[in-house]
């Protein structure tokens, strides 16, 4: 790094901190405690304002906020940001509603005519392959605020039939009044999903974002614990309802992978053991799910082709197979 812009990065720092040591230069900056020395001169050189203070405790500080100059980006950074832009070419729905197509032009004004070229040449040399998003979720904005702001909000959520019955249509979705906490929002295979805590259900709970179709805040007091969650805790805290149907599969390394690709907090990996592995071989499949999810999960194992083969229950083997029948019959 360049010492103008190690400086740069430097006074954004300690600006931020206030308070500091030649200890935490030398951490954060992977410099020597003598260009830490250096550097605290350089920048009482530009005219910041600093104060040492000695003893056991002593150190650095910021006498007044400074004004700091305009972030720049060097050309590494600069690809770096344009790389992580194409991300959002994938979704017409984003929290906060921001388009691709604006941000993408605005990042272009803002470089210079030799910058653009090198982006330009990237563009030629550089292929993003993105799942498209699927369906519309017009509620992203709302459920990302309830999640930061710690708000119990009501949805009405329509979960897919599994089975026909005589008065309904087997394809027509189910509308459902939940009342939730939100946790987090995360993106997959073309679906948002919502990781919440589920107030009526008192578990913890994932819905995909396009069946929410309406929602609104309650005054209901949130559980306080819940917003100090994140995503990868709300996974690991997710538990089956008391009416779940435990599984089994046979997966071989191919179906490790897959499995690894798409990954759902029902279902993990184990050996013969039953612990969690990262094996080559053979492993099982093991989770879970709902009864109203015999659709999806019969789907999600088809997906695996010969690398799974279910080995319990008996029920959902005769699903899949009755699966393959339906799809033979339309070949």
């Amino acid at each position: 790094m360049k010492k103008s812009e190690r400086m740069n990065q430097m006074l954004r720092f300690i600006n931020q901190k206030q308070h500091f040591t030649l200890q935490d230069l030398m951490q954060e900056f992977q410099i020597s405690k003598r260009t830490a020395l250096r550097d605290i001169a350089s920048l009482e050189e530009i005219g910041a304002p600093l104060y040492a203070e000695y003893g056991r405790y002593g150190g650095y500080r910021l006498l007044q906020q400074m004004q700091l100059p305009p972030i720049s980006f060097n050309t590494s950074e600069l690809h770096a940001l344009y790389f992580a832009m194409q991300a959002l070419r994938s979704f017409t729905n984003l929290p906060f509603q921001v388009s691709f197509r604006s941000i993408h032009e605005k990042f272009l004004s803002a470089l210079s005519e030799n910058q653009r070229q090198d982006i330009e040449q990237i563009q030629h040399r550089v292929s993003f392959r993105h799942t498209e998003q699927i369906r519309d979720s017009e509620h992203l904005e709302f459920l990302l605020m309830a999640a930061v702001q710690n708000i119990v909000i009501q949805i009405t959520y329509q979960h897919i039939r599994s089975s026909p019955d005589n008065n309904s249509n087997p394809d027509k979705p189910k509308p459902g009044i939940r009342t939730i906490q939100p946790i987090a929002l995360y993106a997959m295979k073309g679906y948002w999903y919502c990781q919440v805590y589920d107030l009526g259900k008192q578990a913890y709970r994932v819905f995909r974002c396009d069946r929410i179709t309406s929602c609104e805040a309650t005054d209901i007091e949130p559980i306080p614990h819940i917003n100090e969650l994140n995503l990868q805790d709300a996974h690991s805290l997710w538990k089956p309802s008391a009416d779940a149907i435990p599984f089994k599969c046979l997966i071989n390394e191919a179906g490790v992978e897959l499995f690894q690709q798409e990954p759902f907090p029902s279902m993990r990996i184990i050996n013969e053991s039953g612990t969690d592995t990262r094996i080559t071989g053979y492993a099982y499949l093991v989770g879970s799910y709902e009864a109203h999810e015999l659709e999806f999960i019969i789907r999600y194992l088809a997906s695996f082709g010969k690398s799974i083969k279910i080995m319990e229950p008996d029920t959902l083997k005769e699903s899949l197979k009755q699966h393959y029948l339906d799809l033979l019959g339309h070949v």
